[in-house]
């Protein structure tokens, strides 16, 4: 069918998320909500898009049964023109979840879609359309680009506790209109499981919403495709997905705590104790529940660029499938190193021949924080020795020094995982590696979980820590605050980049204006 003129990137119509948030939470996985026409597949879990650019993007939905995926897009919320797309057949397979990719979108506009599901033996029987809205990349630079950030949702037990609204971090992101999420990992914790009620130190009762998917690790494939489903449980996620698209990765706990490729666990609640097993079906249902673009190509990978027109470009890291296995840290050759070489040589060719104003690079790991795994091993890149690049700290290096050759301009890392808020700036003459142009690191998280104190600095690259936020003691309940989300707002006219670290209710907490053109800041 034909286009219709878009209206302006800037023309949200908000019927689309009031009907996306209508949705009620169902009472049990695969229950149908009230509206939905009898004996036709229903999409109680919602919509959500991923991977969108200039003129694409792929838009998610799970069934309730066997059904056909249609969506539909148009210039309005009306539909009086719509194009259609003809999705997957969704079933058993894929847990009933399927995704269809939209392409020759107008760029910078805002696009509404809605997604039906039709009986695959009569096309004429279809359920309840769920609609969502989202904007394409604008090729104007006029327009700006501003995302927000975050990750861990629903770690250590805390999960979805409807006495404080769940999720509500959600809505508070959503009330900045950002174009896209940046998930930093930690999407689920398959490792984590959520029991009815937690005992606060106050004295009161935390209570979570629980499924028997929750109830014990995951192990099996259904165990982690019931950890992704658990989320979507959330009225505010639901309706967040309806009307910003994400760009996801993942770290640990998507399969288990501090994993690695190789490694065996010891840890008495799993039968399972190959974690390459766990992690395949880790990833697999991690393909099924968000859209991600490079997971649908043969030998698809979480690392990728996402392009958002002439100022900004998305690197997006995968720190945890090509690692080689945690230890102290020591070494001095380690080629492997945390991002396998494979991916080392992607991410430099491509930042050398981006032309984006800015170039975020999403890592799921901090750079210069020491996360321990256990007593002697470490968990991330720096391990505690202020000395000379030794272990995974050699490829950053190596990428620090690829950057400053090459004279690349516009590098800042956001990334999530240690579960506080803070502000790193990296400075060559503080280091002991300098051959590297000053840099900033921002952090932010949890978005649902257990808060922590701040992590140890690593004096190798030469960190000064600006701000922070974080408890002074471990596991804080997100009924005690200390929930973070992180905003990017670049300027289509003077091109600088703003980011504010902000707490659960959208309250600014840190600032700071980035001026574009430089290789170091």
């Amino acid at each position: 069918m034909s286009h219709s003129p878009f209206p302006r990137r800037r023309s949200v119509l908000r019927g689309t998320l009031a009907a996306s948030a209508a949705l009620s939470l169902p009472t049990a996985l695969g229950a149908a909500p009230a509206f939905a026409r009898s004996g036709r597949p229903n999409a109680a879990w919602g919509v959500q898009t991923g991977d969108v650019t200039a003129d694409s993007g792929l838009v998610w939905v799970r069934s309730d049964r066997p059904a056909r995926m249609v969506v539909e897009t148009s210039a309005t919320e009306s539909f009086r023109n719509p194009r259609r797309w003809h999705g997957p057949l969704l079933g058993p397979g894929t847990d009933f979840t399927g995704t269809t990719r939209l392409r020759g979108l107008p760029s910078g506009e805002q696009i509404h879609y809605r997604v039906l599901l039709a009986d695959p033996d009569d096309p004429r029987r279809t359920g309840e359309p769920v609609t969502g809205t989202f904007r394409t990349a604008s090729g104007r630079r006029r327009d700006g680009v501003r995302f927000v950030w975050s990750g861990d949702l629903a770690g250590q037990g805390w999960g979805i506790n409807p006495e404080l609204g769940g999720y509500t971090i959600y809505n508070a992101m959503a009330a900045l209109d950002p174009d896209f999420f940046l998930c930093s990992g930690d999407t689920v914790y398959a490792d984590g499981p959520i029991g009815e009620t937690v005992a606060l130190p106050d004295g009161r009762t935390w209570r979570n919403i629980t499924t028997e998917e929750k109830s014990k690790v995951a192990e099996t494939l259904a165990e982690f495709r019931g950890n992704f489903r658990y989320n979507l449980l959330d009225a505010n996620l639901r309706a967040f997905n309806a009307r910003v698209p994400s760009v996801v990765q993942w770290d640990d706990h998507e399969v288990t705590n501090n994993w690695y490729p190789g490694e065996i666990l010891t840890d008495g609640r799993y039968i399972e104790k190959r974690v390459d097993v766990l992690a395949a079906r880790a990833r697999r249902a991690f393909s099924e529940y968000f859209p991600v673009s490079t997971l649908r190509r043969p030998g698809g990978r979480v690392h990728r660029v996402l392009r958002h027109g002439p100022l900004l470009d998305v690197f997006v890291l995968d720190m945890r499938t090509y690692r080689n296995a945690n230890s102290p840290g020591d070494q001095a050759v380690d080629d492997q190193g945390i991002l396998g070489r494979e991916q080392l040589e992607w991410l430099k060719r491509e930042l050398s021949r981006s032309r984006a104003v800015w170039k975020v690079i999403a890592s799921d790991m901090p750079i210069g924080l020491v996360v321990p795994d256990g007593a002697t091993a470490v968990e991330a890149v720096a391990q505690g020795d202020p000395g000379r690049p030794l272990g995974r700290e050699l490829q950053i290096a190596e990428l620090l020094r690829h950057i400053k050759h090459r004279r690349i301009t516009g590098t800042v890392w956001l990334t999530a995982d240690v579960h506080h808020t803070s502000a790193q700036h990296y400075l060559p003459s503080r280091a002991a590696f300098t051959d590297f142009e000053p840099f900033w690191e921002f952090v932010s998280g949890p978005l649902n979980a257990g808060a922590f104190p701040a992590s140890a600095l690593d004096g190798t690259f030469g960190p000064d820590r600006v701000f922070v936020k974080a408890p002074a003691t471990g596991n804080v309940s997100p009924a005690g605050g200390y929930q973070f989300f992180g905003e990017v707002a670049i300027d289509g006219h003077s091109g600088e980049l703003t980011v504010r670290l902000r707490e659960q209710d959208g309250a600014v907490l840190f600032t700071k204006v980035l001026q574009p053109g430089r290789v170091g800041q």
